[in-house]
């Protein structure tokens, strides 16, 4: 009995120092740094986004003739040098008072022709400008360039020949 009273304290003895290694945590000397009190950086002015355009050029036609609807019939590239010109906008949205203008630009970046018209409309919609010429058209290459607001909208090529 003795010797058993002896193993369980011998076996008590080896659990406990087990116990003691298993349990026991290797300390070692961290140093804790806090995290450098930072202020974000300020973010830049906000851009001010401009607002999607109410209406929009989504079309050019060049032609001699327009419909009652204002669509040209036979649209046209090229032109005789005595030809009235008319330039058919065509526009979709909704506009109070925007500026819609037309300039026909000669191949040597001259001026030919230039309108302007204020465009009110609340849905699809198109604007005819009509150039003509006191003396014939010179003959070589133009472009219709058309403005919405000051932006450029379009640019369509054409020919006098």
């Amino acid at each position: 009995m003795i010797r058993n009273r002896m193993h369980l304290a011998v076996a008590a003895a080896l659990l406990a120092s087990l116990a003691l290694v298993g349990c026991k945590k290797k300390e070692e000397a961290a140093v804790v740094t806090p995290p450098a009190a930072t202020e974000p950086a300020p973010l830049p002015p906000a851009e001010p986004v401009p607002a999607p355009a109410a209406v929009s050029v989504t079309g050019v036609t060049l032609g001699t003739a327009a419909g009652a609807d204002k669509k040209i019939a036979a649209p046209m590239t090229a032109f005789t040098s005595k030809d009235k010109i008319i330039v058919s906008v065509a526009t979709s949205g909704t506009a109070s008072n925007a500026e819609l203008a037309t300039k026909l630009v000669y191949q040597d970046g001259q001026t030919a022709g230039e309108q302007k018209q204020t465009l009110n409309t609340t849905d699809m919609g198109t604007t005819n400008f009509e150039f003509t010429n006191t003396k014939p058209w010179p003959a070589g290459k133009y472009k219709a360039e058309v403005w919405l607001n000051g932006a450029a909208a379009q640019t369509s090529e054409f020919e006098i020949k």
